[in-house]
């Protein structure tokens, strides 16, 4: 009988220790929600981060910065989120949401037009008012920076009356790239950093000077975040120089240059 105790104990020692050993094998999962235009960059990204830190897992959440911001607002769980805008950035800043001590200025990026690789008759964006342009795809302004962009750029140019009426509304930038991509529309307003990763369209260069705020990508830790220090160790390394040369090679540049 006293064997057998011995036994019984020992037994439920080595389950407690497997279950506690297992418990600190779990990875830690990190949710970063950021910017449609971001995806292949970050992507790549992540899985650096990850091949050196095998006990993190990088679970990333796409899409409008807009949307990404109400979901945060909202209490989504999510530990980084990294804006294609620093309107929709500074609206959690402002309501302490982002950690003051964790939030930068991390990317800057360009706006282009962009046509089907067929089509010949469009070189600048006067080239949209002609009467076979039909529709136009911009991200939905009020969700998506591009697009708010691009209407700040047709405004500043004088075109924006002449054409809102074509002007085809997307959930996000990526969904501009497909539209034009498929020719379900004329032409596109997206990132340089979109265009730059598709070979079904031509690129036209937007020329001209202040004609939108500066694009600018903000990034931080959220406040809420239940994985503080593994969420401030991802947000310090997205700001080295390995990063920055994975971002450059998309087509980003840093937000100061």
């Amino acid at each position: 009988m006293k064997k057998f105790i011995i036994f019984f104990f020992i037994a439920i020692s080595l389950i407690i220790t497997g279950c506690q050993t297992d418990k600190n094998n779990e990875q830690k999962e990190l949710t970063i929600s950021a910017a449609a235009s971001l995806r292949e960059a970050l992507e790549e990204t992540g899985q650096k981060y990850m091949e050196d830190h095998p006990d993190v897992k990088i679970i990333f959440n796409f899409g409008g910065s807009g949307s990404l911001q109400q979901q945060i607002a909202q209490g989504a769980p999510v530990d980084l989120f990294i804006s294609a805008a620093e309107d929709k950035y500074n609206q959690l800043l402002a309501k302490d949401m982002i950690d003051k001590n964790h939030s930068t200025q991390l990317l800057g990026n360009e706006l282009v037009l962009i046509v089907p690789k067929e089509k010949q008759n469009i070189e600048s964006l006067d080239d949209l008012l002609k009467t076979d342009i039909k529709r136009i795809a911009i991200g939905t302004p009020e969700t998506v920076p591009a697009g708010q962009y691009a209407r700040q750029t047709f405004i500043s140019t004088g075109l924006w009356s002449r054409l809102e009426s074509k002007i085809i509304n997307t959930k996000d930038v990526r969904q501009v790239l497909s539209y034009v991509e498929t020719e379900n529309v004329d032409a596109g307003i997206v990132y340089k950093t979109d265009a730059i990763i598709s070979d079904k369209i031509k690129t036209i260069p937007i020329s001209g000077h202040g004609l939108h705020d500066p694009i600018i990508y903000p990034a931080g830790v959220i406040s809420s975040s239940k994985n503080a220090d593994e969420s401030t160790q991802f947000f310090e390394f997205l700001k080295t120089q390995d990063v920055m040369d994975i971002f450059k090679k998309y087509g980003f540049k840093a937000a100061l240059d």
